[in-house]
């Protein structure tokens, strides 16, 4: 269950930072909600924020189908994937020593389009249950134009890395300037309906769970 290095996904600055086990790339990937794809389009790069969602060992994206990047991505060009979560702000005695506690995986590798209709329908359901868990079987299913529409996607995580950051500042200065950590943490706020709802809809446990 570890990571297996390459020489494009081996860390080289701060080496200490550096996960190793599997599982951590797992944990990232799973906490997060929005990765970052980047694709090579015309000779440039471009990055494209988009949702996402895992499956042991494969990660599932999507995206319009008259999406260029996404087009290129399935072309079998190189791409790779950024999902970073912010846990806090660190401040030091030098601003030089500023910095964040976070956790990051980067994945590198080739996607594949995933065209046959049973296993595009899993991806999308990983998707979605990744992003809204148990909307999939509340909510309806997509019909064969949407799923048309929507490219999906399959990316191995075999050639993976994981950095994370915890702890104080690493400044060792001897000053009166206020040293520490201010936490960043994610919440769910109160679920607010659509205008079009009929009147006495109630909100479903699986959106209301969450908060």
């Amino acid at each position: 269950m570890t990571l297996s290095p390459t020489p494009r996904s081996t860390i080289k600055r701060g080496k200490n930072r550096a996960a190793t086990d599997r599982s951590e790339l797992y944990a990232v990937l799973d906490a997060g909600l929005v990765c970052h794809l980047a694709v090579v389009v015309d000779g440039a790069p471009v990055v494209l924020p988009t949702g996402y969602g895992r499956d042991g060992d494969t990660l599932y994206l999507h995206g319009s189908t008259g999406a260029r990047t996404l087009r290129e991505a399935a072309a079998g060009l190189p791409v790779s994937v950024a999902v970073t979560l912010l846990d806090g702000i660190v401040y030091a005695r030098s601003v030089f020593d500023h910095s964040m506690n976070y956790r990051c995986a980067v994945v590198h590798g080739v996607a594949t389009p995933v065209t046959d209709p049973a296993a595009k329908s899993h991806g999308l359901r990983v998707l979605v249950e990744h992003l809204s868990p148990g909307s999939w079987d509340y909510a309806r299913q997509p019909t064969p134009r949407e799923l048309a529409a929507t490219a999906v996607l399959a990316l191995d995580l075999a050639e993976a890395s994981v950095k994370i950051r915890t702890g104080p500042p690493s400044d060792e200065e001897s000053s009166p300037v206020w040293a520490g950590v201010l936490p960043v943490v994610t919440t769910y706020g109160t679920p607010e309906p659509c205008p079009l709802l009929a009147e006495g809809t109630a909100v479903p446990e699986h959106v209301s769970g969450r908060r």
